[in-house]
């Protein structure tokens, strides 16, 4: 699956509206208030109005799923054969099918997804993802060594327990089920805490997940700050993992308050990823690809490639190019089918994000389109144009942060060992994009450079069968393929005295 591709969209509704009704905790198959009955708002980011208030989770509310979750492991879920966890996944990915409409509907109000591209891209994802690893639910298999006449030696292989998924809300829904769908075909049950941006898609999850008839406890969804849920999750001695799609920093967090209890991590963290575009590329397709896999989902996208790194010969040429993509794009209601591009998800990421825009300028760089918020006509929303910057050096700050948002540097370079340097001359390396007819400097650009995921001559594809994760700052471990099954596992040596 493509981030950019489109599809058949004639059985999309032209205006889809749903009711908002998911706004409690969800734990042990039941729909609960927080211990504290706190509330906090969900906010639309198209409109700024409140659309839910919705319950936020305690430290105590993290010790009951954690009691209820871990209960559920040992004697339910953790119990399952392989197959039968096979059989309700495979029905859960049918039902993301089912219910795909509202929960593109809910990406959009709560975050600006644009509801086309939920629906031809994450709806289908979402359920490809969970019939492969239903598939694989039946096939985590040991071995027979060969060790010291007279002895028996095997491995088992193990679900750890309980694991805790912490996610981020550009992606609220692509990022959870990465984490879900191998943890529980491992035989892990599960406590979710989502962005407190993007509660309600999670919820939605929470209500399939219930309707499959999991047993309760398998699970648990807690909403609330990262400060109280995040840090109750990161240190509770009965969760066995943490698997966090976030900021570097917020990584880093989690590591140091889950050093104590030894967890196991998944950390798909930052990005700052490098597109090069070389002089034999053909220029029609490279700038299209790198300017969706700049722009796509608004660059609220931990792949973007940020950075387009351009061969000094078409360097020009390729920047009017992206200029005049910018120029044409049009932010408007992600719910509106023309709409090209949503609004930055929150205020605080809208107000980051036009500091950044304000940075580049001021650091010298030569805005080219954008460079400010945007207005769709209604006075209202977190819209900003598309932003590009030319002649960046790679010690601007635009081209060494992470700016998440609709914000791309173009560097120019002169020769491949150039192009390679100024690449991996960050302190991410989550993913990167070279374009070039030659298929020797091709091969020779994906060995040397220092990231995760290279794509060649396109950008942004993924499928459940093809392992995602980070180089260097962006993180460790991996999500997708049988590869993410791994961290999900522990393996057991059976010694047997046969004499």
């Amino acid at each position: 699956m493509k981030v950019c591709e489109s599809i058949e969209q004639s059985s999309i509704s032209a205006r889809p509206n749903f009711p908002i009704t998911l706004s409690k905790l969800y734990i042990n198959g039941e729909w609960r208030d927080s211990h504290s009955g706190k509330t906090f708002p969900a906010i639309d980011p198209t409109t700024e109005a409140e659309i839910a208030q919705v319950a936020e989770g305690t430290v105590e509310d993290v010790e009951l799923a954690v009691k209820c979750a871990g209960t559920a492991f040992a004697e339910a879920w953790g119990q399952m054969s392989g197959h039968e966890r096979g059989e309700i996944l495979w029905r859960v990915g049918d039902l993301f099918l089912k219910y795909g409409e509202e929960l593109a509907f809910l990406q959009a109000k709560e975050m600006g997804r644009l509801f086309t591209d939920s629906m031809t891209v994450d709806i289908p994802h979402l359920a490809n993802m969970f019939h492969y690893y239903a598939g694989w639910a039946s096939k985590i298999e040991g071995s027979v060594k060969q060790t010291t006449k007279g002895l028996h030696t095997y491995t088992l292989r193990e679900p750890l327990g309980v694991v805790a998924a912490i996610t981020p809300f550009n992606f609220p829904l692509i990022l959870s089920i990465s984490k879900f769908a191998p943890a529980l075909a491992a035989g892990n049950t599960i406590i979710h805490k989502p962005a407190s941006a993007t509660p309600l898609s999670a919820l939605k999850v929470a209500q399939i997940m219930e309707e499959v008839g999991l047993p309760p406890g398998v699970f648990n969804v807690v909403m609330g700050p990262g400060g109280t849920v995040g840090n109750a999750l990161s240190t509770h001695p009965g969760i066995e993992k943490v698997a966090i799609t976030g900021s570097t920093a917020s990584g880093i967090r989690v590591i140091k308050d889950s050093a104590d209890t030894l967890k196991h991590l998944t950390m798909e963290l930052g990005g700052k990823s490098a597109n090069i575009i070389f002089a034999d590329a053909d220029l029609d397709v490279a700038t299209q690809t790198a300017y969706d896999g700049m722009f796509y989902n608004k660059g609220e996208i931990c792949y973007a490639g940020s950075r387009m790194l351009v061969e000094r010969s078409v360097y020009d040429e390729v920047v009017e190019r992206v200029r005049q993509r910018a120029l044409d794009t049009k932010p408007g209601d992600p719910l509106d089918p023309n709409s090209q591009m949503g609004p930055i998800a929150n205020k605080s990421e809208y107000d980051k994000v036009l500091s950044y825009m304000q940075v580049g300028q001021k650091d010298g760089a030569r805005l080219v389109a954008g460079g400010k918020a945007a207005d769709i006509g209604t006075g209202k929303g977190y819209f900003v144009e598309p932003t590009v910057f030319a002649d960046v050096d790679s010690e601007m700050t635009i081209a060494r942060e992470e700016s998440f948002g609709p914000i791309l540097s173009i560097i120019p370079f002169e020769t491949f060992e150039d192009a390679i340097r100024i690449a991996n001359g960050n302190q991410y390396g989550l993913a990167s994009g070279v374009h070039t007819r030659d298929i020797k400097k091709a091969h020779k650009a994906a060995a040397r450079l220092k990231a995760g995921t290279v794509w060649v001559n396109t950008y942004g594809h993924f499928d459940p069968s093809a392992p995602f994760g980070g180089y260097k700052m962006s993180g460790y471990g991996r999500e997708q393929g049988w590869e993410a099954l791994e961290f999900y596992l522990q393996t057991k040596t059976v010694w047997v005295d046969l004499s």
